[in-house]
């Protein structure tokens, strides 16, 4: 199969996707599966160290009191909801996201509230008294992926520029 594909937009991703089905088969839409996830991988490590060392001070406990409530890690929680998708169908492409069905009931807007810097809360779940704390640094989610998706844009478009020439 002879011609040339140049990627400028999601419809020519589109018409890739069709000539990878008709020329190369399972093997080479695998393979570009693949070479998309590794380049969205970076990003993803990355947004879970962001979230693993987001610091949350508290403002110093006034009157000691008693065991927390749930024992869950909240940070590790958070990290372990961060998926990547690659898509190669209809809407083809790489999509590093926050899984909220990974996520227990009561944390499923923890991530962008912490993103937000301000978490209010119930002191130790008593919904009479509440603390706030302050995510620093805040921006984690927005400001990771913007250092990180032109590095993950150029490794997209080399892979798609080895699939072309593959194709050609």
């Amino acid at each position: 199969m002879a011609g040339s594909v140049q990627i400028l937009g999601t419809g020519q991703l589109v018409t890739l996707s069709r000539r990878l089905r008709a020329a190369g088969g399972p093997r080479l839409r695998a393979n570009t599966s693949r070479r998309i996830r590794r380049a969205a991988e970076p990003l993803h490590k990355d947004l879970q160290q962001a979230i693993r060392t987001v610091q949350l001070p508290g403002s110093g406990r006034k009157v000691r009191g008693g065991p927390s409530p749930t024992t869950r890690p909240l940070r590790a929680t958070l990290a372990g909801a961060v998926r990547i998708s690659v898509r190669t169908g209809a809407s083809p492409g790489a999509r590093v996201w926050m899984d909220k069905g990974r996520l227990p009931d009561d944390l499923k807007n923890m991530p962008w509230v912490i993103d937000s810097g301000r978490v209010r809360h119930p002191v130790f779940g008593n919904r009479k008294r509440w603390a706030t704390q302050w995510a620093r640094p805040s921006g984690w989610w927005a400001r990771t992926v913007q250092t990180g998706t032109p590095r993950m844009r150029a490794e997209v478009e080399r892979v798609l520029r080895d699939v072309r020439r593959d194709l050609e």
